[in-house]
């Protein structure tokens, strides 16, 4: 019984540091295998944890909170299973010489394997440039690299921002709180609770996958924009409702409760659900891309564990206060969000060093210039490249 008491003590902060790891990590080897003109799907995972937990809520054993967990460690299992067969990052590659394993994988993200299509010699191409100049001006895959220059400092800020602004925008009372911001609702039944609670990731799901596609068309900076807007309306009205009609017996005030966190958290899913896989490694240039997510983990969690252990004490004490105090916080976003913010939208990861920096490490066209038929590709670089192929 010690073992089992000790082994569940220390399992959160194992799960912890393989979360954060596993997070770090996919998140750049998305950003590197994605092309600029398509996102990908997030896995339904809240959509699961919800509907195991309640059809397990009415286990009178220990299966009740076994079960869940078993069934974490079986996707766990998959993802182990399945990572020997995904492609390295080909900027790593690149990195390591390696140009015609790179070659390669970029053939299969944007050609299905043709390594002569003129759209991925030129993403190939805007790759071996960047990193070739990134090593010749003596950027380094150091800590230090994070700090070192005005451009870099910026980089980490822009993707440490999304980590505070997507946290403290109201997210963590309704995902950590919904019982209670239900129970404050006038909803106390613990079993309505947990249906609500499917139902409310089924439709975040569905906002999630609307937003991924969406964010494509609107842009980021537009899209985060619009989303905090929604958000910040949204949580006045949860705040009004809970005022009026937390205390009272109105149906109709209940379900308006209900319905204004429904609208918020799919407000948030459908920006910052997207935004946060997507903007914070495509601000982060390949010297400082790692450790720059690193940074970015670090800072999400560091604030949700301010967040998390502070909303309780606000809504125990001041109640409804809590959301008009939380919005006022959204309206603050939304201008550093407009001032601050830059478009990465139809870009590669190395385009977007034009956005930062002022100018592009490459002299290829640009990918999308070469899709809608505007650039082709030159002849002398595609003899360039196919030279350097041979060579290897």
């Amino acid at each position: 019984m010690f073992a089992l008491h000790t082994s569940l003590r220390r399992s959160p902060y194992i799960g912890g540091v393989g979360d954060w790891a596993s997070l770090m990590t996919a998140t750049t080897l998305v950003s590197a295998m994605e092309s600029s003109t398509r996102s990908g799907l997030k896995i339904p995972g809240g959509l699961i944890a919800a509907g195991v937990t309640y059809g397990t809520f009415v286990l009178d054993s220990t299966w009740s909170w076994r079960t869940p967990s078993l069934i974490q460690g079986v996707t766990s299992i998959f993802c182990i299973v399945v990572l020997p067969f995904i492609p390295e990052s080909p900027r790593w590659l690149v990195y390591q010489n390696e140009n015609a394993a790179a070659l390669t994988v970029v053939a299969q993200t944007y050609a299905n394997g043709d390594t002569t299509s003129p759209i991925v010699l030129a993403a190939y191409k805007e790759i071996v440039d960047t990193i070739s100049y990134e090593k010749n001006v003596g950027e380094t895959l150091s800590l230090a690299q994070l700090f070192k220059t005005r451009v870099a400092r910026k980089r980490v800020l822009l993707a440490c921002s999304a980590a505070v602004f997507s946290t403290i925008a109201g997210n963590v009372i309704a995902s950590y709180y919904l019982a209670t911001m239900l129970t404050n609702a006038g909803i106390t039944d613990t079993t309505t609770q947990l249906q609500i609670n499917v139902i409310l990731n089924a439709w975040c799901l569905v906002c999630s996958v609307v937003g991924t596609w969406t964010i494509d068309i609107w842009g980021r900076k537009p899209t985060a924009i619009v989303c905090t807007v929604a958000l910040t309306i949204f949580l006045f009205i949860v705040g009004a409702l809970t005022k009026v009609y937390g205390n009272s017996d109105s149906h109709s005030g209940v379900y308006g409760t209900v319905a204004a966190i429904f609208l918020f958290q799919g407000s948030y899913s459908f920006g910052w659900t997207p935004l946060l896989y997507m903007y914070p490694p495509e601000v982060l240039n390949y010297p400082v891309r790692a450790n720059g997510l690193g940074v970015f983990q670090f800072v999400a969690n560091g604030v949700a564990l301010l967040i998390v252990f502070t909303m309780p004490i606000s809504l125990a004490n001041i109640g409804w206060k809590t959301y008009m105090i939380n919005g006022a916080w959204d309206v603050v976003i939304v201008g550093l969000l407009a001032y601050y913010w830059v478009e990465t939208k139809g870009k590669t990861l190395e385009e977007i060093d034009r956005v930062l920096e002022g100018t592009k490490h490459s002299d290829v066209p640009d990918l999308e210039m070469i899709y809608k038929g505007k650039e082709e590709m030159s002849a002398s670089v595609v003899t360039e490249i196919r030279a350097d192929q041979k060579h290897e």
